[in-house]
């Protein structure tokens, strides 16, 4: 397919008479015309950099996009300046397919005074860009088509079977397998995967199995779908990245899955079928604020170079969803890095919490002296800042603090029974 790529900006590049690039929507190079000038100013820092290094940095990226080169449907001009790097002007060719962005064509532009490409010409050269929009689209929903792979390595058992399902995606992706990427979790997913997924290099729908997480049919687990497998599914979705410094597309893309996802839930919490949530027409009328109400919640791990970390990602953003659903100021997207205890206790409270000494206080005719013993000890068992976040005296709050360990046996002034407490009012939150 890259060959395919280079033909037709090689065709750009002679119907406009200047070299032109080709890149993704993320600035990514793929494939740029033979720069033959002698003129200095044909190989600025900007392009220079592209071309090397095969992608831009993100300022260079938010540089151009503010000439409203994503939302254009026909040739941009954009002006040079020297001090961002940008020597000569740009015409950009934006690439669309059905009204979404896959990516740019860029071509210097003349220096001012001098005749630039014509109508016609550009006409001709934006119906070569959309053909480059049409395998473009075609390359990111092959991704779609890669989740039998993907599948396979977030529910195959460690060991063997696991190394397997690597190498298999691993030669499915080819040499994209070998760059960065990040796992996502986004729960609960009814019906099928969506057709596609800006910047996704695979997407699949991972069963959940009883008494595991959303999605914990994933790595380490050895299960996969089969007669124990029930509840809600979760979507997986393997995100490709610039840099580890670049998330903001990726969690951008997350939270335009939310709205589907509550779409497909419906307000019920049952599933309407998979046309929503693969994108149907209804899918943009729900907010990200409904998906919140109605439990959706994505996870996002941490980036890794390469596939041989995937099922450790995958598990990183398994917990993540479940810390956002526990926990509504983590979400409704939440990063791995940034959930704090729940990073281990996801790992822990795959089934539900039943520690003796927790057992009665978790039930729900205490469910305001669970609240009081957990505020406590998130305020590092500071009295005065916990009352005042419970909004009661100290004396009150002494008052329950006493029933609590009354009811549980600890005592809240040894370090490892606050541990123990703390850990089970937090664990209880995932299931």
């Amino acid at each position: 397919m890259k060959g395919d790529y280079q033909d037709l900006v090689d065709e750009i590049s002679a119907l406009l008479g200047a070299p032109a690039t080709l890149e993704n929507r993320d600035f990514r190079l793929i494939a740029f015309g033979a720069h033959d000038s002698d003129d200095d100013l044909a190989m600025d820092p900007v392009r220079t950099r592209s071309i090397l290094t095969r992608q831009s940095t993100a300022d260079v990226r938010s540089w151009f996009e503010g000439f409203g080169i994503a939302r254009a449907t026909g040739p941009v001009r954009i002006p040079a300046a020297p001090e961002a790097g940008v020597f000569r002007g740009r015409i950009c060719l934006p690439v669309r397919y059905r009204g979404i962005v896959q990516g740019y064509v860029w071509l210097l532009d003349q220096e001012p005074g001098l005749p630039g490409p014509g109508a016609a010409a550009l006409d001709a050269a934006m119906e070569v860009a959309q053909r480059i929009g049409v395998l473009l689209a075609e390359e990111a929903k092959a991704g779609a088509d890669l989740s039998r792979e993907f599948l396979a390595v977030l529910t195959a058992g460690r060991g063997w079977q696991q190394d397997m399902a690597v190498a298999a995606l691993r030669v499915a992706l080819g040499a994209g397998g070998d760059g960065l990427h990040a796992a996502v979790c986004v729960t609960p997913w009814p019906g099928e995967a969506p057709a596609s997924v800006p910047g996704a290099a695979a997407v699949c729908v991972v069963p959940r199995r009883i008494g595991s997480g959303p999605g914990a049919a994933g790595p380490g687990t050895g299960a996969g779908p089969g007669p124990d497998t029930v509840g809600e599914p979760a979507l997986a979705v393997l995100l490709r990245l610039r840099s580890t410094d670049a998330l903001a597309p990726a969690l951008a893309a997350v939270a335009r899955l939310l709205p589907r996802a509550a779409e497909a839930t419906g307000t019920d919490g049952k599933g309407a079928g998979g046309k929503a949530a693969g994108g149907g027409a209804g899918a943009t009328a729900v907010t990200t604020a409904t998906a919140t109400a109605r439990g959706v919640t994505a996870g996002v791990a941490d980036p890794v170079r390469g596939l041989a970390e995937l099922p450790a990602a995958w598990e990183q953003a398994v917990a993540a969803a479940r810390a956002a659903a526990a926990q509504p100021r983590l979400g409704p997207v939440a990063q791995w890095s940034a959930i704090g205890p729940y990073r281990m206790l996801a790992s822990l409270a795959a089934d539900p919490v039943d520690d003796p000494a927790a057992r009665t206080l978790l039930t729900p005719a205490n469910r305001e002296l669970a609240r009081t013993a957990e505020v406590f000890l998130d305020c590092a068992g500071q009295a005065g800042r916990a009352a005042a976040a419970l909004g009661i005296h100290r004396q009150t709050l002494y008052y329950r603090l006493g029933r609590v360990e009354q009811l549980t046996g600890l005592d809240l002034d040894e370090g490892e029974d606050r541990l123990l407490l703390h850990m089970a009012l937090k664990a209880a939150r995932l299931t």
